[in-house]
């Protein structure tokens, strides 16, 4: 049987306790979602013209994180890869240092990147899986195939302070591993509703587009039962962002492709702004009215 999503997700939970039926859901201490702008792809401009020489290449991705900040973003997020294809290291730490908002840094689940985001201080680590031939992530964290490892990763993470996250696609396997091994935030990988919704053309009528959207607040409601926050990205942009905002217990959203593409042709700044919008907004973009 689905889940019931409608009347979902409006308590406060702490580590799986909900706090009573009248608290609502607060992430960060905010009542609504919050933007995490990834600017990795402003990175990957850079390095297509000064792959060798990032110390005076453009554009800066120091830059962008101002234009974000200015824009509204509640957070900067930034994918440090193992071959270093965008971001790279020096970026990391002079973001860190500037930032004015959260910082996340995304990362794959080795000792090297433990190191990275305990030596920074990051906010936030989000863990990933990772490999080399692919263009951007192509699906989520096996965390139940994994749970020892990760249980010591996750633990030195928050040993140094850093609220962890697990990038899962919408399983509940997924999330009660993630749980069991003391992640603070379960990330769903929204690709597959993107891919709905573009097949569908946004039509809420169509069975596989309502499928896809279910299974994205399904997983959300796990999550918050379990005490986890509630975050989405991949593949969202500015059509198909409200339904996911709009999700019961939503926290965050990770952005960026659609938000760096738009970029060229109104500013980055501009941007930021009109995705903050739609994110700050959550009832708007609800084909079922909830909001």
């Amino acid at each position: 049987m689905a889940l019931d999503y409608r009347n979902s997700g409006q308590t406060a939970v702490s580590r799986g306790k909900p706090t009573g039926p009248a608290a609502p859901f607060l992430c960060y201490g905010w009542r609504m979602p919050q933007l995490s702008v990834n600017i990795d792809h402003v990175a990957t401009i850079r390095q297509a013209r000064y792959r060798q020489s990032q110390d005076y290449g453009e554009p800066d991705p120091l830059w962008a994180v101002h234009e974000v900040e200015l824009g509204g973003a509640d957070g900067v997020t930034v994918h440090l890869r193992e071959d270093r294809r965008h971001i790279v290291d020096r970026d990391v730490e002079r973001i860190r240092d500037s930032c004015r908002v959260r910082f996340n840094l995304e990362m794959a689940a080795t000792d090297e990147m433990v190191g990275v985001a305990s030596r920074v201080r990051a906010h936030s680590a989000m863990l990933v899986p990772e490999g080399r031939t692919e263009v951007t992530t192509e699906g989520g964290l096996d965390v139940r195939g994994q749970r020892a490892r990760l249980k010591d990763v996750v633990a030195r993470l928050r040993g140094a302070g850093c609220v962890v996250s697990a990038f899962i696609d919408a399983d509940p396997a997924q999330v009660a591993a993630a749980r069991e091994c003391g992640f603070d935030v379960c990330e769903v990988h929204t690709g597959p509703y993107a891919a709905a919704f573009m097949e569908a053309g946004g039509d809420f009528r169509k069975p596989s587009l309502t499928n896809a959207l279910r299974q994205v607040r399904d997983a959300g409601i796990l999550i918050n039962a379990a005490g986890m926050r509630f975050n989405a990205g991949h593949a969202l942009n500015y059509a198909n962002v409200g339904p996911i905002v709009a999700s019961p217990g939503m926290c965050e959203l990770h952005i960026g492709h659609a938000i760096v593409s738009r970029a060229i042709f109104v500013g980055l700044r501009a941007a930021t702004r009109e995705m903050a919008a739609l994110v700050h907004t959550p009832g708007m973009g609800d084909p079922y009215g909830q909001g």
